[in-house]
């Protein structure tokens, strides 16, 4: 016994000399630990400051029922706490009761109450009954994480973008490094119940939060481009297409929408289509064509040229007009105006069938022969072919024309209509005018000039006129309004489709097979004093509706333009015509006399877009929640309640 004393006598000396240190590391290991204090991302604001995506706190909220909850607290409380949630969560107060009551007897330690539960909801559920208790007495289990929202709904949620699990999209893709932030750190200590408490009163390094991004994007316009080309869409049963606004002087991209087609037949922003998809743009290439001649001198808006009888063949390929018999001998301009794919076609070939490399280097300096380059990924590669090329054939030329063979994107057409309102000088398309950090700028994103000047002031007040024209009595007289003047191009192309044998061994596919096209216009407005640009494209409509730019594409445009000259009038202009959408005006008059009444009821807001409802209701004194996009398909409060100023009100969008 002596001797098995002496060796604990020994073995505590040896410990507490030659290993202590090694000990004592450990001890403090499992005791002290450093904590990381997560920087808040970025916000991503509206260039009027409304809020486009930020970060928000939910809650899964979970309750151990046995381990936690003594049995006499449970009999006491839960019927408060039953009711309680019917209030918040919206089911019956028997509902919860029983819930808990099976959850209870079946000794649950890990019970489901409701998933993502907002911060505010999360603290207002922590003074419920039972759960005022705490985590060990009442069972309380909030299991939190960060998820990223988008107030105005999955409007514009392509542009605005992600980085996640998915990767980096959009304008949140492309500026994750400065959105992240820096994180902090504290020090904390163990004690009882592994709870884990701060050391210090100050963090031993405080996180950074975060760049906030400022985008060009106005929300006003954003909501009137969506519906315009959402309407349309569903109208037509088209597969896909985008709508882009542009301030003309800065290159501001202030509205953007892309729109794909589900298999139920509805609509959400499926991909970026305006910066990713590169396509045969058809007719709204004659503008770049009509011009590069122009600049040239080889011909004049008067220069006639003679359509014939609307069809022509060049090395056995058919060139034919959409109007039977054609329009005979007409003017340069004329040609443009009807879209005259014989008359454009002859006056290429006539003066640069033998040097198509200086028809070519025209198009470079307009900007179709490479991506613009913006920083958000997935920008589409445009394609030109050149003399040079393998592909490059004897109808190369005379096809590029007119809109084939060539292949650009909504933004690449965006952008050179836009020069050509701008008086020649080319602007970068831009969605982001700032960065912020704290309330303060640190960096501005300035308009930036690829070409000061893209044709002669002479050449360009003619296209100006020619395309003004085609909006008075040409293919797009259809949206043309007392009102305010509007200047653009009309384009239907067929869209080509790979060739593949169908279940009878049928070849199908190609540009002739008459199903598939692509209808698209773009333009800007004034027409004397261009204040913006837009572009529209729709891909697939169904040809039994209609398929042609100026039926499908072209009142898109004008809706958009209707819209923004209805809330924001330029240049003094009035908006006191008897419009042809009358249902728009008509909406808006509705909606000035509901906003102008004196509520004392809740109001039914049913049928009304999701921008003006919110705009009454929040104007009456109601806090407004929104769920989806589009227009109002129910309300929590029922028409006719007691207006209770402060309430919440719940919207569903379809």
């Amino acid at each position: 016994m002596t001797l098995f004393l002496l060796a604990i006598v020994f073995r505590v000396f040896f410990i507490q000399y030659s290993e202590g240190d090694k000990y004592k590391k450990l001890s403090t290991e499992l005791t002290i630990k450093q904590d990381t204090i997560y920087a808040n991302k970025g916000n991503v604001y509206a260039a009027d400051g409304n809020l486009l995506a930020t970060s928000m706190s939910k809650f899964t909220i979970r309750m151990d029922v046995v381990a936690a909850v003594k049995s006499g607290v449970f009999e006491k409380n839960v019927a408060g706490l039953s009711k309680e949630l019917s209030k918040m969560l919206g089911k019956p107060v028997a509902y919860y009761q029983n819930r808990l009551r099976k959850a209870k007897n079946k000794k649950s330690r890990y019970l489901l109450i409701a998933r993502n539960v907002g911060y505010t909801d999360y603290l207002k559920m922590k003074q419920f009954p039972i759960f005022n208790k705490g985590v060990y007495k009442g069972g309380f289990i909030a299991e939190h994480k960060t998820v990223r929202a988008h107030p105005i709904g999955k409007i514009a949620e392509r542009t605005i973008g992600y980085d996640d699990y998915r990767g980096g999209a959009g304008i949140e893709g492309a500026f994750a490094d400065y959105m992240e932030g820096e994180n902090g750190l504290r020090w904390k200590q163990k004690i009882a119940k592994n709870q884990w408490k701060p050391i210090n009163d100050v963090n031993e390094k405080e996180p950074v939060d975060g760049h906030d991004i400022i985008t060009t994007i106005d929300v006003n316009i954003q909501d009137v481009t969506h519906h315009a080309l959402l309407s349309k869409l569903q109208y037509f049963e088209a597969d896909h297409g985008c709508a882009v606004v542009m301030e003309t002087a800065t290159g501001e991209i202030k509205a953007i929408s892309n729109l794909g087609r589900t298999s139920k037949g509805t609509y959400y922003e499926k991909r970026n289509y305006a910066v990713w998809e590169s396509h045969e743009p058809g007719s709204t290439f004659k503008l770049p064509s009509l011009m590069i001649a122009l600049d040239d001198k080889v011909i004049d808006t008067s220069t006639v040229v003679d359509t014939e009888k609307g069809r022509i063949f060049i090395h056995r390929k058919k060139v034919e007009d959409s109007r039977r018999g054609g329009y005979g001998k007409i003017s340069a301009a004329r040609v443009f105006e009807v879209s005259s794919n014989v008359g454009i076609v002859k006056l290429i070939r006539k003066h640069y069938d033998d040097k198509p490399e200086k028809f070519i280097s025209k198009l470079e300096e307009y900007g179709f022969t490479k991506p613009i380059g913006f920083q958000i990924k997935g920008e589409g590669m445009p394609y030109v072919p050149k003399p040079t090329d393998k592909s490059w054939n004897k109808i190369s030329l005379e096809w590029m024309s007119w809109g084939y063979g060539v292949s650009v994107t909504a933004m690449q057409t965006l952008m050179f209509y836009n020069a050509v309102a701008n008086d020649g000088v080319m602007v970068k398309p831009r969605f982001i005018k700032e960065l912020r950090r704290e309330d303060k700028t640190e960096k501005i994103f300035e308009t930036e000039i690829l070409n000061p000047k893209i044709a002669s002031d002479e050449t360009l007040k003619k296209i100006r006129k020619v395309m003004e024209n085609v909006v008075l009595k040409g293919t797009a007289d259809n949206i043309y309004s007392s009102n305010f003047s509007m200047a653009g191009k009309t384009g239907t192309a067929k869209k080509y489709i790979p060739r593949t044998k169908n279940a009878k061994g049928e070849w199908e596919g190609g540009y002739y097979s008459m199903k598939h096209y692509v209808a698209s216009f773009a333009g800007f407005f004034p027409a004397d004093k261009p204040k913006y640009t837009c572009v529209v494209v729709i891909h697939d409509p169904k040809k039994e509706k209609g398929y042609y730019g100026a039926t499908v594409a072209a009142p898109v445009f004008k809706e958009i333009a209707q819209k923004i000259y209805t809330s924001t009038p330029v240049d003094k202009q009035t908006v006191d015509e008897e419009i042809q959408f009358a249902a728009i005006d008509n909406l808006y008059q509705k909606f000035d006399k509901r906003l102008n009444k004196d509520y004392q009821k809740v109001p039914d807001v049913c049928g009304m877009s999701g921008m003006d409802a919110l705009s009454l209701l929040e104007n009456i004194g109601l806090k407004v929640k929104l769920s989806g996009v589009g227009k109002v398909k129910s309300q929590s409060l029922k028409k006719g309640e007691k207006l209770v100023k402060g309430k919440t009100i719940i919207l569903k969008l379809s």
